[in-house]
């Protein structure tokens, strides 16, 4: 049987987890523990999955079975691992929105990112446990109908041809409160976070803004789109589990436990299901479809969220200037008419000119070339002669008081502009 979804699906799973990791160097910078821990599990899921597809897209036989007891205990850890980190998220978002004390100290920071790591890793980490207890012998998870009379044993892990290795859990009463009740009873928790917090925010909406700015390092759109985050993701992995129980309770055979060396017989054999074997059961491509693709949407969903916002492409253009730095081309930048202003803006810096100041003689008045200017309005224009045009302008006279007389200072300028030269720099007393 053809996979339609070959080889769409490997290429969106890598694709996703390495998407998902983008925005992870500056969450980790703000002490945001759940949202990293987030990013990480559902990037190890999406690449998992990814694998498996490949290196299972049109076979059951066990090639690797090392990589399968791996992958199919990163699949259980999954299971609880992303409900746990929404709750992380919730669970910090709630803190927020009712204003309590914050991590603000390094030390108390420490102490929040510790209790989000022993969350978000010990859970997971105790429910790979705790499905180990009822993985065993029984009837396969294949065997959806009820008058099946093929007996499967040897449950360390199945193997589905197109989807690769998938974990095995015996369903019996015990497997409920063990393994398939952890997602939906931390969703559920989480669930409640989110609602309080919707509630704490709308009788506080009007401080709530200076509250972020005085207390967190979130701004209000960062935290409106964790919000948005964790509520999408209760809507989307708590109806999968559910799903998942319920059809475990109604749609398959329920085995009484008889004890640990009963569930456990047989242990090391491995169950090799064809596609055409699967694929019959609507049930069975329904849950095995959902869960496997379930991971790649809130990848995409993650990086829609935070992969485009206004600090993803500052970073983003720090990047870019950094790579262009190591290359040496961080001098061919241009301004771009996109940026905060409308147009760029050019200033030439020059070295200032260096002056240097020349001998100073007083001379008589008469012996000056230069026309003396009157302010007298009849006096007449006809003083000045063709030569007069070709004269720089003197400075204005340093007025020097001597008791009854004033006198001012004037420089002896060249008549023409050929003739200007340091020396010619004297000053001729005229008195006023």
């Amino acid at each position: 049987m053809t996979d339609i979804t070959y080889p769409a699906y490997p290429i969106l799973a890598i694709v996703a987890a390495v998407l998902v990791l983008v925005p992870l160097p500056w969450h980790f910078q703000a002490w945001n523990a759940g949202t990293c821990l987030f990013m990480v599990w559902t990037s190890v899921a999406c690449l998992n999955l990814g694998i498996n597809s490949i290196v299972w897209h049109s076979d059951a036989i066990n090639h690797a079975p090392i990589w399968c007891d791996i992958s199919s205990r990163i699949i259980v850890a999954v299971a609880v691992a992303i409900p746990t980190a929404s709750l992380c998220i919730n669970r910090r978002l709630y803190k927020i929105a009712t204003m309590q004390r914050l991590a603000i100290g390094r030390d108390e920071r420490r102490r929040a990112v510790m209790v989000d790591l022993s969350l978000g890793m010990g859970i997971p980490l105790l429910q790979v446990v705790m499905q180990y207890i009822v993985s065993g012998t029984s009837r396969s998870s294949m065997s959806l109908q009820r008058n099946s009379d093929v007996i499967l044993t040897g449950h360390r892990f199945d193997i589905y041809e197109e989807l690769g290795c998938y974990p095995f859990t015996y369903n019996t009463p015990v497997a409920f409160p063990l393994s398939y009740l952890w997602p939906p009873v931390i969703g559920l928790v989480s669930a409640g976070y989110c609602f309080l917090t919707l509630r704490a925010f709308w009788q506080r909406r009007a401080q709530f803004s200076e509250f972020l700015a005085s207390k967190t390092s979130l701004r209000p759109n960062r935290y409106f789109r964790l919000m948005a985050l964790a509520t999408g993701d209760l809507l989307f992995t708590m109806p999968i589990a559910l799903y998942g129980a319920i059809l475990n309770a109604t749609d398959s055979t329920i085995f009484p436990w008889i004890s640990w060396a009963d569930t456990h017989a047989d242990y090391w054999k491995v169950n090799q299901v064809p596609a055409l074997l699967w694929r019959s059961s609507h049930v069975s491509v329904v849950a095995l479809e959902m869960t496997r693709w379930a991971p790649v949407i809130c990848s995409l969903i993650f990086f829609a969220f935070f992969g485009f916002a206004e600090e993803a492409r500052r970073h983003y253009a720090d990047a870019i200037r950094s790579v262009l730095r190591r290359l040496g081309l961080s001098g061919l930048r241009r301004p771009s008419l996109f940026s905060r202003h409308t147009l760029p803006t050019f200033v030439r810096i020059e070295k200032p000119p260096v002056y240097s100041a020349g001998p100073y003689s007083a001379i008589s008045p008469a012996s000056s070339k230069v026309p003396i200017l009157s302010s007298s309005p009849t006096a007449s224009s006809a003083a000045a002669t063709t030569e007069s045009f070709h004269s720089v302008a003197p400075p204005p006279p340093v007025y020097k008081d001597s008791g009854a007389v004033t006198h001012a200072w004037l420089p002896s300028t060249p008549s023409t502009v050929s003739d200007l030269s340091p020396s010619d720099h004297v000053f001729r007393l005229q008195d006023v």
